[in-house]
């Protein structure tokens, strides 16, 4: 047996190891999203779920106004997305949870430190910024549409262009609202100092500002209901920066930092 040979040998069985414990993972995640799915069919049904998703829209229409249907299986088709979505979302906890199952074992100790509440704070972040549009913005934003409605047109928007607008926002709002966590993670990689976070903050209102003006519909309400919490959740991204610093810090790092020399 040549060298070459002897050095491979021993090398497939971890490998196929791994792979197993990647479809294991893989398993539990989908019948966690199987289950939450069946559950919400049972309760409160997909006709449920749907009309929970356009109660804010329908609140603003004309009276005995109603969302309609283009497509012949829209009606079914439709909720039955917004269920799967909600199932997903409802069992994200778990997804999550298998992911980091996966590959804390291969992580250092500091490196734990930093994953895991990262992996919490940007769920529960997303879960917020959807949860601020749901509540907030589409309120402001139907208001606003239908101010400006001429009486002579009925709104009728159709169900499945309503799901694409919705999921739009959802996912607008959710992105940014994880702002501290790409701020942090910024820092933490070594890309940019907090320092230099702190000198870009007036770049970043104007960009936000520009952000919200380009993805969100255009009136002045539903773009600072998004500028405004970037810009907050940016400070809250430097404070975070500077305590994950020191939390997540390497024993090397704190070792040379102890003997005088600066940490990398």
């Amino acid at each position: 047996m040549s060298q070459q040979e002897d050095e491979l040998a021993g090398t497939e069985q971890p490998f196929v190891s791994h792979l197993m414990e990647l479809r294991d993972r893989l398993i539990r995640a989908l019948l966690a999203v199987v289950v939450a799915f069946g559950l919400l069919c049972i309760w409160p049904g997909t006709s449920g779920l749907f009309d929970l998703l356009a109660k804010p829209l329908v609140a603003h229409l004309p009276q005995g106004g109603s969302l309609i249907a283009t497509n012949v299986l829209s009606p079914f088709l439709v909720p039955l997305k917004v269920t799967l979505l909600a199932a997903f979302l409802l069992a994200l906890p778990v997804v999550l949870y298998q992911v980091w199952a996966f590959v804390a074992p291969g992580l250092y100790a500091h490196e734990k430190r930093l994953v895991m509440p990262l992996v919490v704070s940007s769920t529960l972040l997303f879960f917020a910024g959807v949860a601020f549009c749901y509540f907030f913005v589409f309120g402001k934003v139907f208001t606003f549409i239908q101010s400006f409605a001429p009486k002579s047109i009925a709104a009728t928007p159709d169900v499945e262009a309503y799901l694409g607008f919705v999921m739009n926002m959802f996912i607008a709002f959710g992105a940014a609202f994880e702002v501290p966590v790409v701020v942090v993670v910024l820092a933490r990689m070594g890309i940019v100092t907090v320092a230099q976070l702190k000198q870009f903050r007036g770049y970043f209102i104007v960009l936000a500002f520009v952000i919200a003006a380009v993805i969100t519909p255009p009136d002045i309400v539903s773009q600072l209901a998004l500028a405004i919490p970037m810009c907050l959740l940016y400070e809250v991204g430097l404070w975070a920066a500077g305590a994950f610093g020191r939390f997540t810090r390497a024993p090397d790092d704190e070792a040379e930092e102890g003997n005088g020399k600066p940490a990398s």
